[in-house]
């Protein structure tokens, strides 16, 4: 089912163990590692960045998931000088003999800003949150791989800060045919969730059912969504939502932490994104394991 690239490398992994629950503990030692003052802000074409792709790899296979890299090139907003970065990706293939054939793409962006002057910009909420999140679905999805019907890619984004390059890439490069992707659903910021429980998110409505759907599993788990058909946004699911894929783009809220040295994991609830990220979990097994009908839908 995927295709071979150039700049596209299949690693051979072993399954070792994948857990039933999204745990507090383990999200928080992957916020841990990704906002270490050592990773100097994630920024692209830099060792600390090559530090990262390794651990997002090793995570992957450690659970057994198929893992791909896909590299590509990258040209930095603040001096244009061009740099090599890479999309990580983890593969689960569904069970049906048709529906597999299917994907709905999980992605979140695992960069950031890196520093300026003596202050590092380690981006916990912006998105470490999304990023540990990915990892945690990916891993509890492994671990229910017998109910997948459709197939799942899992796809850590570079470059996202400087213009959804990593995103572009894919959807220029992608790894399955395009018109097989039905759904691309994208996790960027999730470290805010407020006393009222609100998860936002934009582009509900670009698959049928998809508003009603998001509001019914946003009250099943206590939580209160604010749900747009459309409002598709600015992350990298827009790239996909551009070549009429279905997206959903969802997040906790904006801060004053954005975008500034202070977005730090002392600043995170926790808690809040366990519950988003099994409100993004159930999502993803509601579409994955069934038939449900799945098309574009063009909003406004």
């Amino acid at each position: 089912m995927i295709k071979s690239l150039t700049g596209l490398f299949v690693l051979i992994c072993c399954h070792v163990y994948a857990q039933q629950e999204i745990t507090e503990q383990e999200l928080k030692q992957h916020i841990e590692y990704l906002t270490s003052d050592d990773l100097k802000g994630r920024y692209p074409g830099t060792p600390e960045n090559d530090s990262i792709v390794n651990y997002l790899v090793e995570d992957f296979k450690s659970h057994g998931i198929q893992t791909l890299i896909q590299e590509f090139p990258a040209v930095m907003r603040k001096d244009s000088s061009s740099v090599t970065t890479w999309n990580v990706l983890g593969f689960l293939e569904g069970k049906d003999p048709l529906l597999k054939e299917e994907v709905v793409i999980l992605g979140a962006h695992y960069d950031h800003l890196g520093t300026k002057g003596d202050h590092i910009y380690n981006g916990a909420d912006d998105n470490a949150s999304g990023t540990a999140a990915l990892l945690e679905i990916a891993e509890k999805l492994k671990a229910n791989e017998h109910l997948l019907q459709r197939s799942v890619i899992f796809i850590a984004f570079g470059a996202e800060e400087q213009g959804l390059l990593g995103s572009k890439f894919f959807v220029g490069n992608p790894i399955v045919p395009i018109k097989n992707i039905v759904l691309m659903l994208n996790m960027d910021m999730l470290g805010h969730l407020n006393e009222q429980k609100h998860v936002y998110m934009g582009g509900a409505g670009t698959f049928p059912g998809g508003v009603e759907l998001m509001k019914n599993l946003g009250e099943r788990l206590q939580l209160n969504p604010i749900v747009h058909a459309g409002s598709v946004g600015g992350s990298d699911h827009v790239s996909f939502y551009q070549k009429e894929i279905s997206v959903l783009g969802l997040h906790t809220g904006g801060h004053e932490h954005y975008h500034q040295p202070t977005d730090t994991i002392e600043q995170l609830n926790i808690p809040g994104i366990v519950l988003t990220s099994n409100y993004i979990y159930q999502t993803l097994m509601e579409i994955t394991s069934s038939d449900r009908k799945m098309e574009f839908i063009k909003q406004d």
